[in-house]
């Protein structure tokens, strides 16, 4: 009789482990369907990973994580450096701030030369190889020219970065080559005066973080030479 009596009671405790792993997984429906604050198990669409809570829609989806920094962050992209740089290109006179060349800001030179070829080929000048092979052998001429000439010294992204900035005005005079012919003398003279803007903002810059202020002419000219280029280009 003892053997039977065990059986039963072992049967009797597996019964109530079921009635109970029913209840909860019938309270889990009744708090999702309705609403109703209860016991709810995590599915693993909804597992923690590395410390949060992972979810299939932030991974697949456009929301991201909420602790994740945006996109233009993770790339170096900093918009409001571009603008105060920009504008410090578009008015040369202001005082030059000694930290423009702090950051190996990348993101406006190309955006600036980008667009200069693409104005350039709306008016039926497709030179996008020229412009990229004579930035890069003006990058590095400039490059080793200031390091001659400087003790501070300083390297090649930070160059490219200025002479990028400062093609600025050169993109207003490609964009203005669409609506105007360029080869007439009012062509030329603003031709020029892109010319002359482009080489006083660099070399301003140049020499003033660079502590080359006597230098200064001599910084000048190979730049304004390089920018010449980029001027014929866009009138013939």
């Amino acid at each position: 009789m003892q053997p039977q009596n065990v059986l039963f009671d072992q049967q009797q405790a597996y019964s109530n482990n079921s009635a109970q792993n029913l209840n909860f997984y019938q309270s889990n429906y009744d708090a999702e369907t309705t609403g109703m604050k209860g016991p709810r198990r995590i599915s693993n669409a909804h597992q923690p990973i590395g410390g949060r809570l992972f979810s299939m829609s932030s991974a697949f989806g456009s929301g991201g994580f909420a602790d994740e920094p945006p996109l233009f962050e993770e790339l170096g992209i900093n918009f409001s450096h571009v603008k105060s740089k920009s504008l410090q290109v578009m008015n040369p006179v202001r005082e030059v701030d000694h930290h423009f060349i702090d950051d190996e800001d990348l993101a406006g030179p190309l955006v600036f030369i980008l667009s200069y070829g693409a104005f350039l080929l709306f008016s039926g000048k497709a030179h996008f190889g020229y412009i990229y092979g004579l930035a890069l052998l003006g990058c590095i001429s400039v490059y080793v020219i200031l390091n001659l000439m400087s003790d501070k010294g300083i390297d090649g992204s930070r160059t490219a970065s200025v002479l990028g900035y400062c093609l600025l005005p050169l993109v207003f005079l490609a964009l203005l080559s669409l609506v105007l012919d360029l080869k007439t003398y009012f062509g030329l003279v603003i031709s020029l005066m892109c010319i002359l803007w482009c080489t006083y903002s660099s070399s301003t810059i140049f020499s003033k973080v660079l502590n080359l202020k006597e230098q200064r002419i001599l910084i000048a000219y190979p730049i304004g030479l390089l920018y010449t280029i980029f001027a014929l280009m866009t009138i013939f």
